[in-house]
């Protein structure tokens, strides 16, 4: 897995690009990773509206919870859906609109320097195994491109919009993500 530094844009994996996104500051740094979970409708897995939702291209028709989220304009800069498979939306050098109304370390507004990574899930379920696997991988790709993400700059949107926001939840293993990536950094420097 590999990140083309020029365009943004992760090599090999599917591309939904979503309008739902801006210029990150002039001169400004990518160097925090934010992760999230979401599942549309709430509780549900592989209905495909969570990529309807970045896109903007959601019927709120299609069920009650969806008038709820009309007129919101969110994106990620990636999805991990639960059987693995990764989907591209914003350029990482673009700015999308994930995080919301947040500070790490300081620093207010995260969607200005961060990248946003959502897991499809809940935060009352664990996640799967091929999700941990992809987010490894798709993290290590981050990394490299983007050094100033270390692992003490990778936390999850409960973190930097507390008592706002709750994901991604009890159910994510923390310590086993952060124990493979630092695994498969020390593996890749030793090869």
């Amino acid at each position: 897995m590999q990140l083309d530094t020029a365009s943004g844009w992760l090599n090999g994996i599917d591309h939904c690009p979503s309008a739902h996104f801006d210029m990150r500051p002039q001169g400004g740094d990518i160097s925090l990773l934010v992760i999230h979970n979401i599942s549309l409708p709430p509780g549900q897995f592989g209905s495909g509206c969570v990529q309807q939702f970045f896109c903007g291209t959601l019927d709120h028709a299609t069920h009650p919870y969806f008038s709820a989220i009309e007129g919101l304009r969110v994106s990620a800069h990636f999805l991990i859906e639960r059987d693995g498979r990764l989907t591209q939306f914003v350029s990482c050098l673009n700015r999308a609109w994930h995080a919301g109304q947040s500070c790490f370390a300081g620093r207010d507004n995260c969607n200005d320097f961060s990248i946003g990574v959502e897991l499809e899930g809940t935060d009352d379920q664990p996640f799967t195994d091929a999700q941990y696997d992809c987010l490894v991988a798709l993290s290590a790709a981050l990394q490299s491109a983007y050094p100033l993400i270390t692992e003490q700059r990778i936390t999850g949107h409960e973190h930097i919009a507390p008592g706002r926001k709750t994901d991604p939840g009890p159910y994510f293993d923390w310590q086993g993500y952060l124990g493979r990536l630092a695994e498969k950094a020390y593996t890749e420097r030793d090869c």
